[in-house]
């Protein structure tokens, strides 16, 4: 008998691992199990997944060269679950041809805020995330750091640098937001801001601003000279 997906741990299930835990937690099999949702009686989704990401060389560009036909050789694939699959490749393969008009500029403070407000809208705690720019200030992707309290969250200079390597970044626009609606910046960001943008010299990549968002007003350490 297969391993099932309602067999795992429940904290291990790709659907759980999404919703808890974030996109960057779930692996490219685990996404193709959720479009498949269920799987034979010799094989669970995941190991269908599994099979089919393996004829692709683990290529994602390669599978999504695959047309219906070619998806519903694999067992337990039929023509829903081929649909499924491809317009979801389908998709992915389209967001390039619009990337170019739609990816949003970050020029100054206020284009920043108005970005980033969405993310921190009506939130009782704090959370801290890093955008991730070009050297055109064109936004390459946006991260979540990490999940706090209603009187702090902690942010690891190691992660966000990191994960701004993956993405090829020349420059990095940090934000959190303060629940309490107070703007002004706590010793502690104070001295992560420093740490972070010292770090970030050092290895050609520039902080180009932090923001303290709240629900009505936003404080900038590049407007307020803190950045240098």
């Amino acid at each position: 008998m297969p391993t099932t997906i309602k067999s795992m741990p429940i904290f291990e299930r790709p659907r759980e691992k999404l919703l808890n835990r974030g996109r960057d937690s779930i692996s490219n099999t685990e996404l193709i199990a959720l479009l498949i949702g269920s799987g034979t009686r010799s094989q669970s989704a995941i190991e269908i997944a599994s099979t089919i990401l393996h004829d692709s060389n683990n290529d994602l560009q390669e599978l999504a060269r695959k047309s219906i036909e070619d998806l519903k050789k694999f067992k337990g694939i039929g023509d829903a679950k081929a649909i499924l699959i491809y317009a979801a490749l389908e998709l992915g393969r389209r967001k390039p041809l619009t990337e170019s008009a739609s990816t949003p500029r970050l020029t100054c403070s206020k284009h920043c805020y108005e970005f980033l407000y969405p993310y921190f809208a009506d939130l009782s705690h704090e959370e801290f995330y890093a955008v991730f720019v070009n050297r055109n200030n064109k936004i390459i992707s946006v991260r979540q750091i990490s999940k706090g309290g209603l009187t702090g969250t902690v942010a690891d200079g190691k992660v966000i640098f990191q994960k701004a390597l993956e993405a090829k970044a020349t420059g990095i626009v940090l934000a959190h937001n303060h629940p309490s609606g107070a703007s002004d910046p706590s010793p502690a960001d104070m001295h992560l801001t420093k740490s972070l943008q010292k770090f970030g010299t050092m290895i050609d990549l520039q902080i180009l601003d932090h923001l303290i968002i709240t629900d009505n007003n936003y404080f900038s350490f590049a407007d307020e000279g803190i950045l240098g």
